[in-house]
This record gives C-alpha cells, sequence and structure tokens, in this order.
C-alpha cells in the first residue's frame, strides 16, 4: 500500500515539476530584461521614483513591459508544457485575466494549468485527417480559451483573489520576530540549490508580488545575491584553500552576485558540494532574515546590487548582503582543507591512466 502511494505521488508530481520549471525558465526572460531596464532607468534619474517622462520614462515603460507580462508568460508557458503549441494562446489569456481580477500569481499558475489541461482533452475528440489543421489553428486555442478563461472569470478568480488579498495582508502584518522563519527559509531556499528548482520556488513567489509585498523580494533579492559574493570573497580572503583556477573563477562569481546571478556559485558547489552548500544554505538565510529585519524593500522583481536603485532602506540592503555573504565566506574557508597542487609525477600518472588503449588484436 505505501509503495503505491509513493507511486501514485510520483505519478504527478514529476510532471507538475517539469511543467512549472520549464514555464519558470521560459518566464525568466521577462523578469530579466524587465526588472534590470526598470532599475536602470531609476538609477539614471537619480531620484528614488520611477521616471514618467522624457527618456527615461520611455526606458521605465519598457522595464514596466517586461514586468507586466511575466505571470501571463508564466501561465502560457505552464499549458504549453502541458499541451504543446496549442496550450500558448488559452494559457496567456487565462493568466493575463488572473492578473486583471487580482488573482496575483496562484491565479496565473492556475490558469495555466486548466487551459492545458483544457487542450489536452480537446486533443482527445476524434477530428477527421481533412481538418487536422483547422483543429490547432481554430478548436484548440478558442476551446481551450473559452473553457480556462470562462472558468476564471466566472467561477474561481474571485475566490483566488480574495485568498490573495488575505495573503497580502498577512503577510504585511508580520513584523519584527513574526518575518525571522519566513525569511530563513525563503533565504535557504534560494541558496540551496543556487537557481534550481527550490531556488525557483522561492523566487517565484517573492516576484510575482513585488508590487504587493516589495519586503519579500527585500529579503531574497539579498539572498540570491549571497553565494557566489560569499564564494568569490572566500577565494580572495584565504587563497591558501584555493587552486588558480578557482580564484580566477572567484572574480566571476564576484561580478555575478552584484549583478544578482546566484547561478555564479555552481563552480564552487560542484567541486565541493559537503562544504558549499551547505554554506551557501545558511549565508542566503541568514541575508534573507537581515533584509526582512532590516525593513528593506526592492521594487524589482530582481536581487543583487544592481536592483539597489529602487531598494528603500539600501544601507540595510548592503547590510544584508554582506552579512550572508560573509556567513558563506568564513565557513567556506574554515571548513577547506588548504589547496595542494599536484606534482608533476601526479600530473604523468594521470596523462599515463588517461590515455590507456586497449587493442584488442592482441588477445
Amino acid at each position: 500500500m505505501a509503495e503505491n502511494a509513493s507511486k501514485k505521488k510520483q505519478s504527478w508530481w514529476a510532471p507538475a515539476q517539469k511543467h512549472l520549471m520549464t514555464a519558470t525558465g521560459y518566464m525568466i526572460p521577462f523578469v530579466v530584461a524587465g526588472g534590470i531596464i526598470f532599475a536602470l532607468a531609476v538609477m539614471l534619474s537619480g531620484k528614488p521614483s520611477v521616471p514618467t517622462t522624457g527618456n527615461l520614462g520611455k526606458l521605465a515603460s519598457i522595464g514596466s513591459a517586461g514586468l507586466a507580462l511575466f505571470i501571463p508568460a508564466l501561465g502560457g508557458y505552464i499549458a504549453f508544457s502541458m499541451a504543446d503549441r496549442p496550450g500558448l494562446a488559452p494559457g496567456f489569456i487565462t493568466a493575463y485575466l488572473a492578473t486583471q481580477i487580482h488573482a496575483g500569481f496562484i491565479g496565473g499558475i492556475i490558469g495555466g494549468i486548466m487551459a492545458g489541461f483544457a487542450v489536452k482533452y480537446l486533443k482527445k475528440i476524434k477530428v477527421p485527417n481533412n481538418y487536422r489543421t483547422l483543429t490547432t489553428i481554430f478548436l484548440y486555442p478558442l476551446g481551450g480559451t473559452l473553457i480556462a478563461s470562462g472558468i476564471m472569470v466566472y467561477l474561481i478568480g474571485a475566490p483566488i483573489a480574495n485568498f490573495m488579498t488575505f495573503l497580502t495582508h498577512f503577510l504585511n502584518s508580520l513584523s519584527g520576530a513574526a518575518k525571522a522563519p519566513l525569511g530563513a527559509v525563503l533565504g535557504a531556499m534560494v541558496g540551496v540549490d543556487m537557481g534550481g528548482p527550490i531556488n525557483k520556488v522561492a523566487y517565484t513567489f517573492a516576484q510575482t508580488q513585488v508590487d504587493t509585498l516589495p519586503f519579500l523580494m527585500g529579503g531574497v533579492g539579498a539572498a540570491g545575491a549571497t553565494p557566489p559574493i560569499g564564494l568569490g570573497i572566500a577565494t580572495l580572503i584565504f587563497k591558501k584553500k584555493f587552486s588558480p583556477e578557482d580564484r580566477d573563477a572567484g572574480i566571476a562569481a564576484l561580478l555575478m552576485g552584484t549583478m544578482g546571478i546566484t547561478e555564479g556559485a555552481i563552480p564552487f558547489a560542484t567541486a565541493d558540494p559537503l562544504r558549499v552548500i551547505p554554506a551557501n544554505t545558511i549565508g542566503a538565510a541568514v541575508a534573507c532574515l537581515s533584509g526582512f529585519m532590516f525593513g528593506c524593500l526592492n521594487h524589482a522583481p530582481w536581487g543583487g546590487l544592481i536592483v539597489l536603485p529602487v531598494v528603500d532602506n539600501r544601507w540595510g540592503y548592503i547590510a544584508a548582503v554582506a552579512l550572508g555573504s560573509a556567513v558563506v565566506a568564513l565557513i567556506v574557508g574554515f571548513a577547506k582543507k588548504p589547496y595542494v597542487a599536484e606534482t608533476p609525477a601526479e600530473e604523468k600518472a594521470e596523462a599515463n591512466d588517461d590515455d590507456i588503449d586497449f587493442d584488442i588484436q592482441q588477445f
């Protein structure tokens, strides 16, 4: 019985995770382009507000367009992953409607799932071969949109919107020590797999609520920068613990961290997972928790130091990144053993091992 239950759980979880990860991968470029251009417009204006006129106002509108599209993209590509190209339009439209009725990212995800299922079941309708092309461009998009969007608008949109309002008020009501568990959990999720599925769940949760709960990105954005910056600092302070190649990678990691690219820590985690992954997890948790405690508000759905122009309490945000990075650097620096370069003899032995050839003819 337990084995059957486990198989059943795996049977729905594996495809669900695949669809969500596929959609998140397609959504990220909208977030990156929109968030960075938006932050750049604010930074160039020199004021802690969004420019609305002139060339910078136009630049900000470009960034805002990217940010307005990322929840529809999330829903659209969930449906695409489930039902291929015919699911795209129903998924985009239903998720867009979810944003219009304030159902938020949960509405976008549910809308994408409904559109995907609607198109999948429409595909099971037997249609004569002569009309197959017509189904792809007419029946599936039209039927899928009417079914999924109709359910969203007439049935479940309002309850989801009410739940999102409740969630927003509840999270906004958290203060002081009440925010600590949430910050620690989200930060740990960001640091544990550095851009993987767990990281993306935490990031998506914060990104899709940046308009209503900017404190979430205030912590998560700082946490995302922490692993690569911390590891870069470790290569500078604890030089004897790293190879020359690692020290070069540390400089790249520092730059990637300032840009909010957590994946800059992956080469170090791959080479030494037992020491690096726990350090990243703890450091990112400290950074996110600190961002929450310092009251940092990040108005861009991105992280790193590049978003400073759109952060309220910038010094607190910088302090959160610094604290988390210091934790990563110190844990890795003290835990790692000194680097020992291979001797020429060892290198030669390895080369000989790699070059061993077997001649079948000799047997």
